[in-house]
Parts: structure tokens; C-alpha cells; sequence
């Protein structure tokens, strides 16, 4: 497999970034390093380094995305969680050997020019989790 070489983000999910960014930078005195819109998925994402990881904030801004109908029926809070790896093919190829099911069908375009993919809940026990190269 693409070796996977440590968690790159905890993703969770939000009403609005700009509610919850004072809690992040005054409370917890971490900074947003990016913030950036994906209108494809729906979304602006705001990425927070928190040592050789981060936390990513999204908040949907399109009502048909896929972020929406998880905010819509769960509310804020956690959405998945990310791994890095060094080939994304690799480890997709791993995953599906081990009979993983796969979100798309080849890696797609993530935010800051990664590739990404997703594996199902029904293949993780129940987490939502993401590859990003």
C-alpha cells in the first residue's frame, strides 16, 4: 500500500466558520492557515495546524451538497478522517484487495491540489475515513 504515514486532518463539520474560528484561534491560541472554497463539493474548508496534522473545518455552502445532508440530519460535528499516503493508487488498490469500498472510483481533486479518496463507513467500522496524496 502507498504507505500511510500519519493522520493528515480530522475533519469536522460546521454551521459556519466564521462562528467557530474565535474558539480555535482564542481559546485553543491555534491559527487558521487556509481557508479555501470547493463550489464542485459544495463547500469552504478551513485548515488549522495542530503539530504534523490538522483540523479541518468544513462548512457547506452550496444546500445540495453532500455536507448539507450531513448537517441537515446529524448536525455539527465530526465527519471523518484523513490519512496521508505516499500513492493514493497504491493504497486504493490495497483497499479494494481487501474488499474496502471506495467513495469514487479513482482518486479526485481535494483541497490544496491533493488527491483524495474516501472509504466507506460500511468498510471501517462505521467512520468515514479519506485518503489524501
Amino acid at each position: 500500500m502507498g504507505t500511510i504515514s500519519h493522520i493528515d486532518h480530522i475533519a469536522i463539520v460546521v454551521n459556519s466558520i466564521n462562528e467557530v474560528r474565535p474558539f480555535y484561534e482564542d481559546a485553543l491560541g491555534l491559527k487558521v492557515a487556509a481557508i479555501e472554497e470547493l463550489p464542485e463539493r459544495g463547500i469552504r474548508t478551513a485548515f488549522i495546524r495542530v503539530g504534523q496534522s490538522m483540523i479541518e473545518l468544513i462548512e457547506p455552502i452550496n444546500p445540495a451538497s453532500q455536507v448539507s445532508t450531513f448537517l441537515d440530519k446529524r448536525g455539527p460535528g465530526l465527519h471523518h478522517i484523513a490519512f496521508k499516503t505516499s500513492n493514493i493508487n497504491d493504497a486504493q488498490d490495497q483497499l479494494l484487495s481487501h474488499q474496502a469500498k471506495l467513495v469514487y472510483q479513482q482518486a479526485e481533486k481535494g483541497a490544496h491540489n491533493t488527491l483524495v479518496n474516501f472509504i466507506h463507513p460500511k468498510s471501517s467500522g462505521g467512520v468515514l475515513m479519506e485518503i489524501v496524496e
